[in-house]
């Protein structure tokens, strides 16, 4: 039986699965389920696990990342953050702590297993998946096997004319200012899957 969306979201803000039942060490800090799931959304951006400000503020890519993903995907804040038209399924739906060198720890592999099937299939409307990351395309894209981002990101045509596991996948790389090197050495990111981007998000919202 397909879930009520918004009766799915209530649930999973209460998730404490990764404290009271966790695949290996316990979530280190309080749960704080962050995402953002509707009936009516066409579109979801499926990124990696919301970061620390993120957490604080219960608000998804509330940050310089965001900034600059909204500016990829053409659209304001407004609509960004209307879950009646954008979806926002992180493949961590809670921030998962500091890694020994200051970097994000990897999400949770609780929320994977429990609720991303769930959660996709209460949205049979969705038509196009932003696959933010290999985390994120490893799960959306049918047969995502284990090649890099960067050849995953390259091969974004056959990928987009494929068959993702829930609906069509497009990969992007993380918006972080940590990729501004990888943006600058790939210029036929910005040059031609932007464009492309653009005109999608701008049909489905």
């Amino acid at each position: 039986m397909r879930d009520d969306p918004t009766t799915l979201y209530h649930t999973i803000r209460s998730c404490r699965i990764c404290r009271e039942a966790p695949l290996g060490p316990p979530l280190p800090i309080e749960p704080n389920p962050v995402l953002a799931i509707s009936p009516t959304a066409r579109l979801v951006i499926a990124g990696q696990a919301p970061g620390n400000l993120a957490d604080k503020t219960t608000k998804p890519f509330n940050d310089p990342s965001g900034v600059r993903l909204r500016d990829w995907l053409g659209i304001g804040p407004d609509v960004f953050y209307d879950p009646t038209r954008v979806a926002i399924v992180p493949m961590g739906f809670c921030f998962p702590g500091y890694d020994g060198k200051g970097g994000d720890l990897p999400p949770r592999k609780e929320c994977r297993a429990t609720w991303h099937e769930r959660v996709m299939r209460a949205m049979p409307q969705v038509e196009l998946v932003l696959a933010i990351g290999l985390y994120a395309q490893r799960f959306h894209i049918a047969g995502g096997g284990a090649r890099t981002l960067t050849e995953t990101v390259a091969d974004w045509r056959n990928i987009l004319a494929g068959e993702g596991r829930f609906a069509q996948v497009l990969p992007l790389p993380h918006p972080s200012w940590r990729n501004n090197a990888w943006l600058k050495r790939h210029p036929w990111f910005a040059a031609e899957l932007l464009p492309e981007l653009k005109r999608r998000v701008a049909d489905l919202v």
